[in-house]
């Protein structure tokens, strides 16, 4: 059989890539020997030339499984709270976390006071945007792990953050989104995915496996 020429690395060819991963991830998890066993005998089988080197490709595997296991855990741990007797949910929530809405051009303002002892799983976010804790202590879990903050401190969401926030002390905490909207119906709709398959979550997601590509390729 004639070997591929080298692919370019694409969105659409890593795309392609997380799916063959995904899929071997949910059904057929290998260790790093296996999976480079594997990695070879197929590239040989099929006479392909990848444009990753197979370190690349376990980092990319290890970056989906990751972001997997903990998007499965965190929408798990969502409905248990959700269905807890002492969750809150719509109107109560709301009178307990108070929100206020702002705007400035082009810029949508949005805080949100949490009481002392509250643990709050947030929404997904798909856009980027700085976030501001004006007042508290707090411990946020993400995929990348448990970070404590104290205000006054600012950083930066990425599209597919999904948090579970612990305030250890009353805090406000705000953020500011790029929009032309006034409207917060709307605006919610262009700030929040539904869910993990947002096209922009999937986006992001392809994005940040480019990156571990071009950063690889640096070094």
């Amino acid at each position: 059989m004639k070997e591929n020429t080298n692919p370019e690395i694409t969105e659409e060819y890593i795309r392609r890539e997380i799916a063959k991963i995904t899929k071997q991830v949910e059904e057929n998890p290998l260790s790093k020997e296996e999976f480079a066993l594997q990695f070879v005998e197929k590239s040989k089988e099929f006479g392909i030339k990848h444009a990753f080197t197979f370190d690349e490709a376990w980092e990319m595997g290890i970056a989906i499984r990751n972001k997997i296991k903990f998007r499965n855990h965190i929408t798990k741990l969502e409905e248990d709270l959700i269905n807890h007797p002492d969750s809150l949910i719509g109107e109560p929530l709301m009178k307990v976390n108070p929100l206020k809405h702002s705007f400035a051009d082009g810029c949508y303002i949005r805080e949100i006071f949490n009481p002392a002892g509250e643990l709050i799983v947030t929404k997904i976010h798909k856009q980027k945007h700085c976030f501001f804790l004006v007042k508290g202590k707090m411990s946020i879990l993400t995929e990348n792990g448990i970070e404590h903050i104290e205000a006054p401190y600012h950083g930066i969401t990425v599209p597919g953050t999904k948090r579970v926030i612990y305030a250890h002390t009353d805090c406000v905490f705000i953020t500011v989104h790029a929009t032309k909207h006034t409207d917060i119906d709307v605006i919610e709709k262009e700030i929040i995915a539904e869910d993990f398959n947002d096209p922009i979550i999937e986006k992001e997601d392809i994005d940040m496996l480019m990156r571990i590509t071009k950063d690889k390729n640096k070094q």
